[in-house]
């Protein structure tokens, strides 16, 4: 999942498949110097010549700077382990538990921080990081929600919106605040939905 999503990406010509590994280490030069430097200091000069690759081969794959730096953030969320849980509290506190792992991993933080401080200077690195990354989080929490008040484990009257946003939200205050997040902070959190 690049930039397909939102139909940035350039259309696929016929001829030699493109070599995945290229793609793994080109967004993983990306994320480093993110990392590192910045959005605004990174360039694709840098991404080229550190993956070991021609800058045509990065534009064939993505259309821009911000394109990149999403897609590299992308592969983050990507590589979280599927919730396979048959209750949708389980597979609710499955999803819980990614975003604390995701967010918590070294520069999780400082990367959400890194794509909000660009918001006036390269709006659409927020839109992208947004689109590919808050909403399907957010639409994973939703779905779990959606099948627990199914199933009956929170009140049919629910806002789900309001719970979602609940939620995702307390792992962030929680971080903010400076406060450990600990291991059975997912559970607290969800045990409090499930009150009635």
């Amino acid at each position: 999942m690049r930039c397909q999503d939102n139909g940035a990406r350039r259309k696929e010509k016929a001829g030699r498949p493109r070599d995945p590994e290229t793609e793994r280490r080109i967004l993983e030069v990306t994320l480093r110097l993110m990392q590192e430097q910045g959005f605004s200091r990174m360039s694709i000069d840098q991404v080229a010549v550190e993956a070991g690759v021609s800058k045509p081969t990065i534009y064939r794959r993505w259309l821009g700077k911000a394109d990149l730096a999403t897609a590299a953030l992308t592969e983050l969320r990507i590589s979280e382990p599927a919730v396979q849980a048959a209750s949708g509290i389980e597979r609710l506190k499955g999803e819980l538990r990614n975003f604390r792992k995701s967010l918590l991993r070294p520069n999780g933080m400082a990367l959400v921080g890194l794509v909000l401080a660009e918001e006036h200077h390269t709006p659409e690195l927020l839109a992208l990081f947004r689109k590919r990354l808050v909403a399907p989080r957010r639409a994973l929490v939703r779905e779990a929600l959606q099948q627990a008040r199914q199933q009956g484990d929170i009140r049919a009257d629910a806002d789900i919106g309001a719970l979602v946003a609940m939620l995702v939200g307390s792992i962030y205050a929680r971080y903010l605040s400076g406060q450990p997040i600990p291991r059975g902070w997912v559970d607290r959190i969800v045990n409090e939905v499930t009150r009635r």
